[in-house]
């Protein structure tokens, strides 16, 4: 009965807009992340704009919180808004604490395979601005909803296989030279492997808002 009232009744769409909102942001996240893996003397420069992104979707994430607590009629259950946007606000915190042990070791330069694993976060990030629009019609949007949140799983395997691949490769490039080089390299393909677990979260969200709501 519940379900019927919430369905006739108007909804307050613009928590979509603010989704969209804070997932630009997190691109944008990425993208500085990205060129931040580059290298070179402006790997400050890019952690600041990570920082500054972060702080962005914190904002939004604020705005968004505020609305379900004043919105009588949302779109869906207020717990999975909740639980979503927390999602999406905890990949660019990733992304934040992965800036700060850069700028922490002050690394300038980075493995391949930790380049590659910033590819793949994009990747991550655009599956999601993808995914985002189709909640606002679940029901017609089943399948493509559901492809996205398989590929999203199918590219967080492969920044996990990344991971391993980069930690052999670091541990047999240091083994016989500077311990503190494998740990500080370590520490940052375990942030970059828990931005790519928190991207599958935000999947995990979206999925689970798709179940309830058909």
């Amino acid at each position: 009965m519940l379900h019927w009232f919430r369905a006739v009744l108007p909804k307050e769409e613009r928590f979509f807009d603010l989704f969209a909102r804070h997932n630009k942001v997190v691109i944008q996240g990425a993208l500085a992340l990205q060129d931040m893996l580059k290298g070179g003397d402006d790997v400050l420069t890019h952690c600041q704009r990570v920082s500054q992104f972060e702080n962005e979707a914190d904002n939004i994430t604020r705005e968004v919180l505020t609305a379900v607590r004043r919105t009588f009629i949302t779109p869906f259950d207020r717990g999975d808004i909740k639980s979503l946007i927390t999602s999406m606000d905890d990949a660019i915190d990733q992304m934040q604490q992965t800036a700060k042990a850069v700028m922490m070791f002050e690394v300038k330069e980075f493995e391949p395979t930790m380049r590659e694993m910033g590819v793949l976060l994009i990747e991550c990030a655009n599956l999601i601005n993808k995914a985002l629009p189709l909640l606002q019609a679940i029901g017609h949007n089943v399948p493509m909803i559901t492809a996205i949140t398989e590929e999203m799983t199918k590219l967080e395997g492969r920044v996990d296989d990344l991971h391993d691949i980069g930690l052999k490769e670091l541990f047999l490039k240091h083994r016989h030279a500077n311990t503190m080089d494998f740990i500080i390299g370590a520490e940052i393909y375990d942030h970059l492997e828990k931005v790519a677990d928190r991207f599958d979260d935000v999947a995990n969200e979206i999925n689970s808002i798709m179940i309830e709501q058909v």
